[in-house]
């Protein structure tokens, strides 16, 4: 460790003795005449106060520069932080040296110093522990600029931590970023960069302009991967799960998911892969029946040691995998089997997440998973990232790119250490993934590697990069691949000769040629695919499931829900309102929203289903209405209720997010798909927010099975309904989701009754796991949480199953009379409710709450019409504009059943904005929606 750890923030640890006495001296007379000090000693004071003694070793040593030297001593302390400050703007990482060095905070003229003078200092002024090579300062600093401006360069210097910070210096100065290979490992390893090249090489051969999104330019990204795997498997780790883009995807498939040449030349052959895939079960793949390109396929590799290997399924929307990526590890180092909070292992798994060099500093989702990474619901013991960087994006250069000096540098925000690797020195790499690991393990915290390197071809292997980027494809094209550099360094080495070298790339091309051999006895069985919905995901969820709970034991459960440990202070006004959850079990009032959401939440942990929940503010909820975590008024302390029911067989946690929607929805998806008997919830804000997550509905959460074969209980809830609260508080979009129903792909309901909440998220986690499972959109309320009409009695949580259609008590009695039939859903429908009461003088008129919108329940709203043949005419009521909301949707399922009767709307007239902008025209509107639905 060198003496700057300390003196980091403070440069007085660079003098002792009468040097020291000196310094102390001058800060008394800058106290009271600043300007009769020297100007460089009055920067120093003004920045760092008053000086400090200090007794180390290393002082001792100090104390032998001559007294008076001081303004020496000075600037060989800021040439020493400047090397490890800037020594990376000077370094050797760029492989086609296409980028200007910048060394002038490195010369020893820059701080008035000639090399007699740091000649004259002891070399321990900058080091604690001096490398026996090393006699003097002039030698000292050059060590330090061999170690701060190599194929590695370093970047620390804004983590706050000093132990954190002084851990990495010292592994710098020390020596112990590198690598030392024995000449076996030497060969092994450019074996396997011709086993990387040559894949590429014969791909791009054999099927000529297949895009396949190449390595070739980053080769090393693999041997990067391949250190973290021996090192993952040294420590046992259970889980390493990457996530990364499509460039070099079908490289890292291969050679670190250990799937066959056969499968992915097959795959390019266009004949069936499954006859080329391992029998003995060690690789899992899965494939949605409508499918994805290759490029955007993942894998499960169980590897002999026991620890998986897992590559994430991604569309191209590049960053959006991180948060997916994160939660399935979160998930994978929980034991949720036990009441109370999951038991957390960090060590157990981890992510490596891959970026690229334009994405990573473009795509907000990146800083949005940043900033989770050490929050308690959210953190992962650190991912390791690292930026595939060629340098260029699509076909823009970096300074269209971005406004920093390295695409690395949004994740300096954040603290995280930042390597940047020259990707043309492999055993550089090994160093650098290495040094990752063993930070991630002791720190905790995530770690970028910034891989310098290019891209041999265009954006894909059908592009001219030539085209746009003339001057940096010319230096591609005169540059050799990494291979063929690390094979002359071996032949220079004589531990290889050329012929040798050659040798292994003719014998690797035929191991791929074989493999392509094996293939092409398999051509006659080119068939299409088939694209047709199978059969069992046709079949949806088993209808009318049972969901209720013994009365005996849901009064327990309330019952304990309502018990605090004595001294526990809950605040006054919050506890008589939880009181109030009594009265129901009483024969008093009604159970509202959030009190059958816990009282569900009860019966779900007694039935072995973990429960995690998410969102900005969802212990509380938004609205004030859940509480499933309180607060003690005197400590703050926090108790939750669900870890102390009865018979629970599983843990319960809900995490107030930070205020981000993508990365959090991303995050709760890839929990579920790793753990699915888990009931996962994220809750917006409010509905609209959502707006922020569309790509993860779009991408992951609605079609991910369809695609990849990839199953998701995900549950959302997002508040919405008509109040007067203007645009954004207002319409938590529902058309967005109907519009992406197809193939049950998840169920979208917008509810009326607290009773039919409650069972629907009892089917919800009865179908966890299981065939049937899907993700669950709710559009959940805002003013109907605590409505009288809304609230269920306790016997309607106690038998029974989730209705997908509800009748209006009152109205449609008289059959014979009835003229029109409104459907409505959600809020609208208690509107309509609160105007018809009983139903008097309502008789021309039935309504009917559709309370699950897809899978459409057209067999029912079919059966209830039947039995009014004197209907002339059906009505889709809603609030939201005719554009927007469920008109659009469920027109064409209602006509379908209409029999020869008129179909109509009332609502909302077309719209650009979901709603007005203030409450008087909201209630002139509401008001006349609700008049024109029921007129005679």
């Amino acid at each position: 460790m060198s003496n700057n750890a300390d003196a980091h923030r403070s440069p007085y640890a660079a003098f002792s003795g009468p040097n020291l006495g000196y310094i102390m001296e001058m800060y008394e007379l800058f106290k009271t005449s600043p300007e009769s000090v020297d100007a460089e000693l009055a920067e120093m004071f003004s920045r760092f106060g008053a000086p400090t003694m200090s007794n180390t070793e290393q002082d001792k040593a100090i104390g032998a520069v001559a007294p008076g030297d001081f303004g020496k001593v000075l600037s060989a302390y800021q040439l020493q932080t400047a090397i490890r400050t800037y020594g990376h703007l000077a370094a050797d990482i760029y492989p086609l040296s296409d980028r200007p060095k910048d060394s002038t905070r490195l010369e020893l003229s820059t701080y008035g110093l000639i090399e007699s003078d740091l000649q004259a200092m002891p070399a321990s002024l900058f080091f604690k522990n001096v490398p026996a090579s090393v006699e003097n300062g002039l030698e000292a600093v050059n060590y330090l600029k061999s170690l701060y401006t190599g194929k590695i360069a370093y970047e620390f210097d804004h983590v706050i931590d000093e132990d954190e910070r002084n851990w990495i210096q010292s592994k710098i100065e020390n020596g112990n970023v590198t690598s030392t290979l024995s000449v076996d490992e030497k060969k092994a390893l450019l074996e396997r960069l011709t086993k990387i090249e040559g894949f590429e090489k014969f791909i791009h051969r054999t099927f000529v302009g297949a895009k396949r999104f190449s390595i070739e330019g980053l080769d090393t990204l693999v041997i990067f991967l391949d250190e973290l795997v021996r090192l993952s498997e040294e420590q046992k780790t259970k889980k390493v799960l990457i996530g990364m883009a499509h460039r070099g995807r079908l490289n890292v498939l291969t050679h670190i998911l250990n799937k066959p040449y056969e499968t992915m030349f097959a795959q390019f052959a266009g004949v069936p892969e499954e006859p080329f895939l391992p029998t003995d079960g060690s690789l899992e793949t899965t494939r949605g029946w409508f499918g994805d390109v290759k490029y955007h396929m993942g894998a499960l590799y169980k590897g002999k040691t026991g620890m998986q290997r897992f590559l994430a399924y991604n569309p191209s929307h590049l960053e959006v995998v991180n948060p997916v990526v994160t939660g399935q590890t979160r998930a994978a180092q929980e034991n949720t089997d036990n009441p109370g909070i999951p038991v957390l292992d960090t060590d157990a798994a981890y992510a490596v997440l891959i970026h690229g060099d334009a994405a990573f500093p473009g795509q907000g989702i990146v800083p949005e998973s940043f900033n989770y990474s050490r929050v308690r619901g959210f953190k992962t013991g650190g991912s390791i990232h690292v930026i595939a960087n060629n340098m260029i994006g699509f076909t823009t250069e970096y300074y269209d790119s971005r406004s920093t000096h390295y695409s690395s540098d949004p994740a300096k925000g954040y603290e995280v250490p930042v390597l940047h690797v020259n990707a043309d020195s492999p055993e550089s790499v090994i160093a650098a993934a290495s040094f990752a690991f063993e930070y991630r393990q002791k720190f905790s915290k995530d770690i970028l590697i910034d891989l310098l390197g290019y891209r041999r071809y265009g954006h894909n292997e059908m592009d001219e990069p030539l085209v746009t980027n003339p001057v940096m494809y010319h230096s591609i094209h005169e540059h050799p691949t990494v291979r063929a550099l690390y094979g002359s360094e071996l032949a220079s080495a004589n531990i290889l000769t050329e012929e040798d070298v050659t040798k292994l790339d003719a014998s690797v091309f035929a191991t791929m040629q074989a493999a392509y051999d094996k293939v092409k006895e398999h051509t006659s069985e080119k068939a299409l695919i088939s694209n047709a919905t199978p059969e069992e995901v046709l079949a949806g969820y088993p209808r009318d499931l049972e969901t209720g709970t013994d009365e005996a034991n849901l009064r327990r459960i309330n019952e304990e829900l309502l018990i605090y440990p004595e001294n526990f202070n809950v605040f006054g006004k919050l506890e008589k309102i939880l009181k109030r959850r009594q009265d129901p079990f009483n024969g008093k009032g009604k159970i509202d929203w959030a009190h059958a959401e816990t009282l569900a939440f009860g019966a779900i942990l007694q039935d072995g289903n973990p429960i995690r929940m998410t969102g900005q503010d969802v212990q509380r909820g938004t609205f004030a209405h859940r509480h499933v975590v309180l607060h003690d008024e005197k400590t703050g302390d926090e108790l939750v209720p669900l870890h102390h029911i009865s018979g629970s067989k599983a843990s319960f946690v809900a995490y107030n997010s930070p205020l981000t929607e993508a990365a959090i929805v991303g995050y709760e998806f890839g929990y579920n798909l790793e753990d699915q008997k888990v009931l996962s919830i994220w809750e917006a804000q409010y509905g609209d927010f959502s707006n922020m997550a569309q790509v993860m509905f779009d991408q992951f959460v609605s079609s991910s099975y369809s695609k990849w074969g990839q199953q998701s209980g995900l549950v959302l809830l997002l508040p919405h309904a008509y109040e007067g609260q203007g645009p954004e508080h207002s319409s938590a979009r529902l058309e967005r989701y109907l519009q992406l129903c197809a193939e049950n792909n998840w169920t979208v309901a917008n509810l009326s009754s607290a009773a039919n909440y409650f069972h629907i998220l009892r089917r919800q986690a009865k179908m966890l796991g299981d065939k049937s499972m899907r993700p669950l959109v709710i559009v959940s309320p805002k003013s109907l949480l605590r409505h009288p009409l809304v609230g269920a009695d306790v016997n309607d949580l106690t038998e029974g199953h989730f209705q997908t259609v509800l009748e209006q008590p009152g109205t449609g009695k008289k059959t014979d009379k009835v003229e029109k039939i409104l459907f409505a859903s959600g809020k609208v429908a208690i509107d309509l409710a609160e105007r018809v009461k009983d139903g008097k003088d309502f008789d021309h008129l039935h309504i009917v709450r559709v309370e699950q919108l897809y899978p459409f329940p057209a067999d029912k709203v079919s059966d209830i019409i039947s039995r009014y043949p004197n209907a002339k005419e059906l009505v889709w009521v809603q609030e939201e504009p005719k554009n927007m909301g469920s008109w659009h949707f469920a027109n064409s399922y209602i006509r379908e059943v209409a029999d020869g009767k008129k179909v109509s709307y009332v609502g909302r007239i077309h719209r650009a904005s979901p709603s007005e902008g203030d409450g008087e025209s909201h209630k002139i509107e509401q008001n006349r929606i609700l008049d024109e639905a029921l007129k005679k």
